[in-house]
């Protein structure tokens, strides 16, 4: 196998990723670009599970620019991506079919355990050592969460509700009232322990990917619990200090959160609620720490070619 150059379009609910990688014959890769918007996708999506016109539009706009990118750069395949969402959206036909129409991207839709194996193979590569766990990626619309004894899943499962969705469903956006984050924390702890593998995994660690739990990181950073501030993968935070950060921000008003170091401005109105499934698998699981991953679902996505490309070599 020669040098290939591949390009990863990561759909999500909240924001849309584009990277180009140049991959080596000896299993390893390059990043070439890495771009990347909210789109909130899934914004008033509500109950009714319609993607709305205003998020779609803006959406596909972000994708003609990726796919004018992608020609640019002379990219050999295109790997496009997409996950809670459009996962769950009535309309997914007529979504991916205006964007195939308008941006020239064909989408493949993850299955909610696909998204997790993903997740599973890209923090397996980048934290080998790290044997035992749960993982945890926190979306807009889905959390994945992938317990791992020994280095192997045990399990790879998709929960419907993530940063935007929660938002929404328990007015988590503004001013927070604590009758909402009680019975959202109540919520969320009953989905957890209907997972079969919670009692098997007390006391593990649990390893963080997607943009709530890499804002946790950050403002962790501005409040000096970082140490090394430019290399926050494989970071490992104390779980009370979890806790710490987000009673501190909840007090907050939505204005105090917008200028709130460490926070990107355009995260505010969804930070309390991308917070809570981290915070209810700490408690439902008794977690000592948390461990931040930045390699995820694409790095996953690319460890997958080279598995696949084995398998045709054997």
């Amino acid at each position: 196998m020669q040098d290939k150059k591949i390009a990863i379009i990561d759909l999500g609910s909240n924001s849309t990723r584009l990277v180009i990688e140049q991959l080596h014959p000896n299993e390893t890769y390059t990043e070439i670009l890495r771009v990347k918007e909210d789109t909130r996708l899934s914004q008033n999506m509500g109950r009714d599970l319609m993607l709305q016109e205003e998020p779609i539009v803006r959406t596909i706009k972000v994708l003609q620019k990726y796919r004018q990118k992608i020609d640019d750069y002379e990219v050999s395949e295109v790997y496009a991506i997409t996950t809670a969402a459009v996962r769950s959206a009535k309309n997914q036909a007529e979504f991916l079919e205006r964007v195939k129409d308008e941006a020239k991207i064909s989408f493949r839709v993850l299955t909610g355990q696909e998204e997790a194996h993903y997740d599973f193979l890209g923090v397996r590569e980048a934290l080998p050592d790290v044997l035992n766990g749960i993982i945890l990626d926190t979306g807009g619309a889905s959390v994945e969460l992938i317990p791992f004894k020994n280095g192997q899943a045990l399990a790879e499962v998709s929960v419907p509700f993530g940063a935007v969705n929660l938002s929404e469903r328990y007015h988590l956006a503004d001013t927070i009232d604590e009758a909402n984050i009680r019975q959202a924390n109540a919520d969320i702890q009953s989905t957890y322990r209907k997972l079969h593998f919670i009692d098997d995994c007390q006391n593990l660690p649990v390893i963080l990917l997607g943009g709530a739990n890499r804002s946790l990181a950050k403002m962790a950073e501005e409040k000096e619990l970082v140490y090394h501030p430019k290399a926050l993968h494989g970071f490992m935070m104390p779980a009370n200090q979890v806790g710490e950060i987000f009673h501190q921000i909840a007090q907050m008003s939505r204005t105090e959160r917008e200028h709130l170091a460490g926070l990107e401005k355009n995260r505010a109105d969804i930070i309390i609620s991308g917070l809570l499934p981290v915070l209810n698998l700490i408690s439902v699981l008794n977690a000592p720490q948390v461990i931040f991953s930045e390699s995820g679902v694409r790095e996953g996505l690319i460890e997958s070619l080279f598995e696949e490309k084995e398998q045709i070599n054997d």
